[in-house]
Parts: C-alpha cells; sequence; structure tokens
C-alpha cells in the first residue's frame, strides 16, 4: 500500500509534483473541477434555501474512475488544488464525488504557495482540512452568478437576440465600457492657447519654458486674441531668472505583482491579453523542466495579497549582492502592506528562486514564458533594491506679469531601475548648473500655439483591469474571463487595442442598467464582494445572502414587460419587403451580426444582409449573381454571405436548397482530388478545409494562394502575417518568402 494518493488540478502540476517525490507518494490530476451545476437548467432549488443540484461531468466519469483505483492502493488521501475559493470548491467536490471509497482512508487538505521539493515537503508535513467557509464563499457566488445567466439571459434572448448573455460582473464592466464611451460621444472639447519660449544666457545652452501664470494666477489663454495681447505684453519686458531650485527625490520600486498589475503590466508591457497572461503565469507556476528536473518558477499567480516570505526575501538580497553589488541593496527590508486582508495566506507573484535568472532559463522556455517570466523576476528583485535618486531641477522666468515655468529631471543614481527599466521618468528640460537666481535672460520670439481638452480616453485591458480593480468589482481571478466573455459575445471590439462597445453591446447595457440598474450597478457590485469576503471569514451566512440578492432580482423581473421591451429594441430599416411587400424589414440579430427580416415572419421567410455607409444609413447587399445555371433546376446560382461567410447558392432558394463553397482553386494537399474551400466556424474563425469532407479530412489555418513558388515550382504558397513583416507567402515545400 502506498503511503498517499495527492490529488492536484492538472497533468503539469501532478508531473512536477511526482518528480519531487520521487515515487513516495501517487499523484494524480483531477483535470479541475469534477462536479458543477447542470447546463440545460438552473440547478438551484430556490425553494430549499437555495440548494445546489451538482452533477458529475460526464467528460469526468472517466478521471473519477482512475481516481478511485488509485485510492484502493493509498491509505491516505491528500487534497492538493489550488489556495483560493475555487481550488478550495475542486477539493471539496472531489470529497463528495470519491466519499463512498474513503473507508479507513486519511483525508487530508494540503496547500502551497508554490511548487517546489521544499514547498510540498512542508504541505505534507503540515496537513490540514477542507475550510468549509471558503467553500461556501464560492458556492454563493456559483450560486449568484447562476441565478443571474439563468433568469436574465432569457430576457435579452426574448427581446433583443438569442444567445446573449447577462453575468452579475460582465454587465458592470460592459457598462463601464458604454458609459466611457458615452462620454467621449457627448465631449465637447474646448480651445485653449499655449505660450512657450527658449531661454538662455551668455552661451549656456537654452531651455524651454512655457507660460504657467498670469499677475500671480494661473495663466488661462481661450483664444488667439488673447494669446496674442499677452504674449505682445511680454514681448516688453525683460526676462528674469526669477526662482531656481535644485532638490533631490527619491523614486521607490512598485510593489511585486499581484493578479491584476501582473495582468496590467503584460498588456502595457509585453502586448498579451490578459487571459494569455493568465495562461503563460499558470504553466511557469505549475513547472518547467529544467536539464531533467521539473519546477515551478513562479508563486502562485492568482493572489491579491503583497506579502514576500522572509526566506525569498534573503534570497532576493542575496542575489542582488551578487549580481548589482551592496551598493544596490536597499538599507532595510522592504515590506508591502495589503490593501484588503482577502486570501493573505498567498504571497506576491514572485520567482521561487531569484538565482534562476532570466538569462539562465532562456534556453528552457518559450519567448513568450521568458518575456512573462523576466518581467515577475525583475519587479520581484527591484523589491529590495534601493531607490532610484532624481536631480530636479525647477526654474522660474518673469517676464512682467508674466511667469514662465520650466523642470528636468536627471537621475542620479539608477537604483532600482537597474533592474526593472519599466518605470517612466519624463526627463524635461537640461537645465545647466551654472544658471543661477536674478540672471537676466535672452529669450526668442515668444510661440503660441492653439489647442484643445481631449475626451477621457477608452478602455484598454490595462486600464480596464485596473477600474475594475480600484472599483472592487471582481476579483483578479476573474478579470480575463470577464473581458473574454464580453469580446465573445461581441458587446465590444477591439479599436488600437481600446474597447468599443458595438451596437448589441450598447442595447444589452441600455436595456439592463434601465430594468436592473439596482443590481447591475458599480457600488452594488462591489458591495457585494465584500458579502462574499464576509461569508469566507463566517460574518455572514450564504445563503441569507443569495436569498436577499434573489428577492431583489425576482422584483425587476416582474416589472419587465416583454412586449413593450421588444418593440423598445426593434429597429425598422424603412425598406418595404420585396417578397410580400407588404412587410416592413427588421433589423435583427443573430450569431453572424444583424440582418434585415420581413416583421410578417413565420408567414413571409424573406431575409437580407445589409451593410451600413460612414453615415449609419442600411445598403443591402445584392446577391453577386454568376454565369453558371444551377445543377438542379437550372436556375442561375449566386454568392451569398451567411453566418460560416460566402458561399454559391441557387437563385431559386427556398424551392431549390442546392449550395456549395468557394473554393480557393488549390488542390486539396492531402487527398489531391478535392480543393480547398474557406470555412468559418460557430465562433467565427476562419479556416480552410478540402471540399471533399468527410471522406478527406485536411483542415488548415493558412489561406492557401495559387501563386507558384518562383523557387521549387511548387503550385501554391501560404498566405501568413506576423506583426514585423506584415502580410507575406511562405512556400509549403522549400519554405520560400515573397513579400
Amino acid at each position: 500500500m502506498s503511503k498517499g494518493l495527492i490529488i492536484v488540478e492538472s497533468p503539469a502540476k501532478a508531473n512536477t509534483i511526482s518528480k519531487f517525490l520521487k515515487n513516495k507518494y501517487t499523484v494524480k490530476a483531477s483535470m479541475g473541477h469534477v462536479r458543477d451545476l447542470p447546463k440545460k437548467e438552473l440547478g438551484v432549488d430556490v425553494d430549499k434555501q437555495f440548494l445546489p443540484v451538482y452533477v458529475m461531468d460526464a467528460r469526468q466519469k472517466k478521471v473519477i474512475g482512475e481516481l478511485k483505483e488509485a485510492l484502493k492502493g493509498a491509505k491516505a488521501l491528500y487534497l492538493a488544488s489550488d489556495h483560493d475559493r475555487e481550488g478550495e470548491a475542486i477539493a471539496w467536490h472531489l470529497l463528495r464525488a470519491l466519499e463512498k471509497d474513503l473507508e479507513g482512508k486519511e483525508i487530508h487538505r494540503i496547500v502551497f504557495n508554490e511548487i517546489t521539493s521544499k514547498a510540498i515537503t512542508n504541505a505534507l508535513e503540515n496537513p490540514g482540512t477542507i475550510d468549509d467557509k471558503k467553500v461556501d464563499a464560492q458556492q454563493a457566488r456559483r450560486v449568484l452568478d447562476r441565478l443571474v445567466g439563468y433568469q436574465v439571459s432569457p430576457l435579452l434572448w426574448r427581446i433583443i437576440a438569442k444567445d446573449l448573455s447577462a453575468g452579475r460582473v460582465q454587465s458592470v464592466a460592459l457598462r463601464l465600457i458604454c458609459e466611457r464611451e458615452a462620454e467621449i460621444t457627448a465631449f465637447e472639447p474646448k480651445e485653449y492657447w499655449r505660450l512657450e519660449s527658449n531661454f538662455w544666457r551668455d552661451e549656456l545652452p537654452p531651455f524651454k519654458a512655457v507660460l504657467e501664470k498670469w499677475d500671480g494666477k494661473k495663466a488661462e489663454i481661450p483664444n488667439e486674441a488673447k494669446a496674442l495681447e499677452m504674449k505682445t505684453a511680454c514681448e516688453t519686458h525683460d526676462a528674469i531668472l526669477s526662482e531656481i531650485k535644485r532638490t533631490k527625490r527619491n523614486v521607490q520600486p512598485l510593489p511585486p505583482f499581484i493578479t491584476s498589475t501582473l495582468q496590467q503590466e503584460g498588456s502595457k508591457i509585453l502586448g498579451f491579453q490578459s487571459q494569455r497572461t493568465m495562461s503563460i503565469a499558470q504553466q511557469l507556476y505549475e513547472g518547467i523542466d529544467l536539464k531533467g528536473e521539473r519546477t515551478g518558477l513562479i508563486t502562485y499567480m492568482r493572489t491579491d495579497s503583497l506579502r514576500i516570505s522572509q526566506d525569498a526575501i534573503g534570497s532576493c538580497q542575496e542575489l542582488i549582492k551578487e549580481r548589482f553589488g551592496a551598493d544596490y541593496l536597499h538599507s532595510s527590508t522592504r515590506v508591502f502592506k495589503n490593501k484588503s486582508s482577502a486570501q493573505d495566506a498567498h504571497e506576491a507573484i514572485r520567482p521561487t528562486n531569484p538565482f534562476h535568472t532570466p538569462e539562465s532559463m532562456a534556453s528552457f522556455l518559450t519567448k513568450e514564458q521568458l518575456k512573462l517570466y523576466t518581467l515577475i523576476w525583475q519587479r520581484f528583485v527591484a523589491t529590495q533594491m534601493k531607490p532610484m535618486a532624481l536631480a530636479v531641477t525647477t526654474a522660474q522666468i518673469s517676464l512682467g506679469p508674466a511667469t514662465f515655468a520650466a523642470s528636468g529631471n536627471i537621475v542620479s543614481d539608477e537604483g532600482f531601475y537597474k533592474a526593472y527599466p519599466h518605470v517612466h521618468i519624463p526627463a524635461g528640460e537640461s537645465i545647466h548648473l551654472d544658471y543661477a537666481k536674478a540672471d537676466q535672460l535672452e529669450h526668442d520670439a515668444i510661440k503660441n500655439s492653439q489647442h484643445f481638452t481631449l475626451p477621457p480616453s477608452r478602455f484598454t485591458e490595462a486600464s480596464l483591469i485596473k477600474e475594475l480593480e480600484a472599483r472592487g468589482i471582481g476579483r483578479p481571478s476573474t478579470y480575463a474571463a470577464i473581458i473574454y466573455t464580453i469580446r465573445q459575445r461581441k458587446y465590444v471590439n477591439m479599436e488600437k487595442k481600446s474597447f468599443v462597445p458595438t451596437s448589441l453591446g450598447n442595447d444589452v447595457n441600455r436595456f439592463l442598467v434601465d430594468k436592473f440598474d439596482s443590481v447591475f450597478n458599480v457600488k452594488f457590485t462591489a458591495a457585494m464582494e465584500e458579502k462574499l469576503d464576509d461569508v469566507e471569514f463566517g460574518k455572514t451566512q450564504w445563503q441569507e445572502l443569495v436569498k436577499d440578492y434573489y428577492d431583489n432580482l425576482q422584483k425587476l423581473i416582474g416589472a419587465v414587460d416583454i412586449k413593450k421591451e421588444k418593440d423598445n429594441f426593434t429597429q425598422d430599416s424603412g425598406i418595404i419587403c420585396d417578397v410580400c411587400g407588404e412587410g416592413r424589414m427588421l433589423i435583427k440579430r443573430s450569431k453572424g451580426g444583424e440582418f434585415l427580416a420581413c416583421e410578417r415572419f413565420p408567414a413571409c421567410k424573406n431575409s437580407k444582409n445589409f451593410t451600413r455607409d460612414a453615415d449609419g444609413k442600411i445598403q443591402i447587399v445584392v446577391p453577386t449573381q454568376l454565369d453558371e445555371a444551377c445543377p438542379q433546376c437550372g436556375s442561375p446560382l449566386m454568392k451569398r454571405t451567411g453566418r460560416y461567410g460566402e458561399f454559391i447558392a441557387c437563385s431559386n432558394y427556398p424551392k431549390c436548397k442546392y449550395s456549395r463553397a468557394i473554393t480557393t482553386g488549390v488542390k486539396c494537399p492531402e487527398c489531391g482530388t478535392g480543393e480547398i474551400v474557406q470555412k468559418r466556424s460557430k465562433k467565427g474563425k476562419t479556416f480552410y478545409s478540402c471540399n471533399r469532407y468527410p471522406d478527406c479530412k485536411w483542415i488548415g489555418n493558412d489561406k492557401p494562394v495559387k501563386i507558384a513558388c518562383p523557387n521549387c515550382n511548387h503550385p501554391f504558397m501560404w498566405e501568413k502575417y506576423s506583426k514585423t513583416r506584415g502580410t507575406y507567402k511562405l512556400c509549403p515545400n522549400c519554405k520560400t518568402t515573397l513579400e
């Protein structure tokens, strides 16, 4: 009989831990959750204190069978899922799924913040039990989200379009984006002017200063006339350096990463989407093969805590001495305070071993893994380094009633910047040390320039996550999923890496704000997060929390007039149906986007695709008629556009339902008989496959172009794209490229 069975979530994590324990324990993966609420029904008994009705995931039955088999030969079970609410719930569900096979077995809950030999050994030597309060908090969140999703989402289906979703937190994130867009649309720029000039004395290098005050008050220049008046007044006076100050300023390093700041900096510095950042961080946490030894390179990546263990701080300080020199070490141990006590059992995100430097890890990591690991390593090491020292110079120049100002920063000591070079310090003006107070200065012609105030910026991934965190909406572990959902539902588009709400997103937000403002607002959602924390800390019963929310939700749902709201959200295109000649063509929505349909449906089934011009006016997309007859009925064939892209169909539809995909004209590289066609998946992703499917199952992501390779004469090339090269062509045979 083995010493024990350890169950973790993922095979990668299981593999790493197995190598540390040298087969003394059996380590298996549960593959995440083994039980959950049913997918096709509410799964919450609202009449029995909101009792969740959990079901076994059909895909997990094989996994549970394997775990039960492994349990037969073990004297103890160690539940080792992640150390957060969701991880605690996974452990709790595993216990229920395996309870019939646990008779006579010891049951332990073990947690660790990093996957290293020391951390795993320590966890096994100090096992605990499942934290029921943490499980309750997770159950409350799951039940709340299910109640919203299964009771509000159907209203969206009936009123706006099918397959929409209303999430308890995602809807508030969408609201922030829509409200920001409304601010931008309503923004009226205000004109203002600026006066500036270059000043100097003798042969000293000049510096630029900008008008700051007029008669001792903040200068306001609303128009060109005022700018010219003030400019003329300035030019009648001598320029005197009325004030010059030279001070020193220390810039402290930023705290180590927590989940939200890692996602923000991953987006700003590395250009990663939040979901990508978390996926790569998961890989670094679960373990990387280092010359046959698998080890986790970073601590747990879902954390709100800024705490760092004393062992980690000690190792970091030794690394700084060795790599940068003792002079770069901070004079004392730097400690960072948490904003809240939530999840303080964790540490901040840091390297498990600072001596695993980025350059020493480069050969073991992918490019993306190395980029993210380097960022985490740099940020952590910087926390125990001395501040960056700046020499700051500020100057004021008087020209009669006008005061011009200039400032400049010079880095006098890099300090932590040596390790973490991602802090922007504006240099400003270079003001020579020989300038002194009361110097009489010369200046060139004063320049006046027109400017306008700018609207608030649209949210990027980084700024949206920062806003959600600042307002207490959701938890860091949910941010990536929130952003993914609103993009997948086509509530937002990305323009220049910023969120722009679609017409669908605006409609969904308008309905939810109008009818459910009391539950889909920032203040209420943030307060709910605090109440979930209270459940975890035993201050509140989760059923009471859910009941209050549910009762309020039911009142709001009952007040919705479906017919009235459907009329409010039905848009008339102003076009009369060309089939029945009676009905109006209404704008409808589907997974594929907007389309026109006759209001007399189902009596009249006429529908058409359309586009909007620059002014938003509707333009019906007229199918292109081909010079080819339908092989079934002889009517002309037409090129049409459907939910999965362009295709060819009979013009006599629906009487004749002949259709076929549009081929690229390139022979299938696998069967050599069929031709490659472009298709689109249910999620809108374009791919290419053989038109002989299912007889030939060739599939690919790259577009084939019927261009012979100039080097080997291969009959086609792949069309590729990269950020650095843009679009180019690649020969699948000899790898020749064409721009």
